[in-house]
């Protein structure tokens, strides 16, 4: 058999099993202080910028009003939550919601380090719904000094910071848990994100990055749980995308059988994509496939009902 009907037959799956009602969204940012955009996929390869690529929401909180690494997940209501760091050096994270991501609430500060006063930072928060429990996990990274181990090169190369991911929880961002440190890796850890992983042997994957500078890591590892409330592994993978390039803000996407992390690539102002078909084992990159809308950053990327797309894109138009 030759090598393009080979490459058929590998697409073949995936194309059958994205939902024909689904459809996928991108949250992202440009400019720190320019606010929310929004870019629309079929496949979770192809991405069109929505409202010609300007942002769609500006940020009104945090000491520096900043909107960076919007993370956005639907309840079971239909409410769209979108939580993002909304300062350098703040201990708060911002948050919004939204029935149909067009019309947005008023903007809120969720205070999840208060009870820190040496809190360095509140990082790219994420928020993932638990249907086992009915609660929305809330997680971010964030450097306590003095409150773990030291990293190599950790004064002089990272200003001094090392992360680890803490976690609130919440039924309805009224009230939240106490703030509790949820992935204690033995390296510094940031930009924690989770999905359902198809055809993994556990349910639940988390991709982080190691953020460790000495020796140089600045990759992204996988490590899977059963039960979110079960907390994940402290073992994780090896690197799952191509060195020696550094990356960071993985934002992983369910797409049928195949789980895709995005990665931008920030040394060189570029995204990849490593994917996986066999539940986060092996991991193909598939980057020179992927079509991204210009000056992307850190953000989530989402499955929605084909509606919302199309609503948003009557709202806003597709280029």
């Amino acid at each position: 058999m030759n090598k393009i009907a080979l490459w058929t037959l590998a697409l073949a799956p995936l194309a059958a099993g994205a939902a024909a009602d689904e459809a996928y969204l991108f949250a992202y940012f440009r400019g720190e202080r320019d606010g929310l955009h929004l870019a629309t996929s079929d496949d979770g390869l192809t991405w069109t910028a929505l409202n010609d690529n300007e942002s769609i929401l500006r940020p009104t909180v945090g000491q520096d009003r900043l909107m960076r690494d919007p993370s956005i997940v639907r309840g079971p209501d239909g409410t769209f939550h979108m939580v993002w760091t909304s300062s350098w050096h703040d201990r708060i994270i911002g948050y919004a919601s939204s029935k149909d991501l067009i019309h947005w609430s008023e903007q809120r500060a969720i205070p999840v380090m208060q009870h820190e006063p040496t809190a360095r930072n509140c990082w790219a928060p994420e928020v993932t719904y638990d249907d086992e429990t009915g609660d929305f996990y809330i997680y971010w990274a964030t450097t306590i000094p003095g409150r773990h181990a030291p990293i190599a090169g950790m004064d002089e190369k990272e200003n001094g910071l090392n992360h680890r991911i803490y976690l609130t929880t919440t039924k309805d961002f009224t009230t939240f848990t106490p703030t509790r440190l949820w992935f204690d890796p033995a390296f510094s850890v940031i930009d924690a994100a989770v999905v359902r992983a198809p055809r993994a042997a556990k349910k639940w994957m988390m991709v982080v990055k190691n953020e460790n500078h000495t020796p140089p890591e600045k990759n992204l590892r996988v490590t899977f749980a059963d039960h979110l409330a079960d907390g994940f592994p402290t073992a994780v993978s090896a690197p799952i995308n191509p060195g020696p390039d550094w990356v960071e803000g993985p934002s992983p996407l369910a797409v049928g059988d195949t789980i895709f992390v995005y990665y931008d690539v920030y040394g060189k102002k570029r995204y990849g994509v490593a994917a996986s078909t066999d539940g986060g084992r092996t991991w193909q990159d598939r980057s020179r496939e992927l079509k991204l809308p210009k000056g992307i950053r850190h953000g989530t990327a989402f499955a929605v009902d084909r509606a919302v797309a199309e609503a948003l894109k009557k709202e806003y138009g597709a280029k």
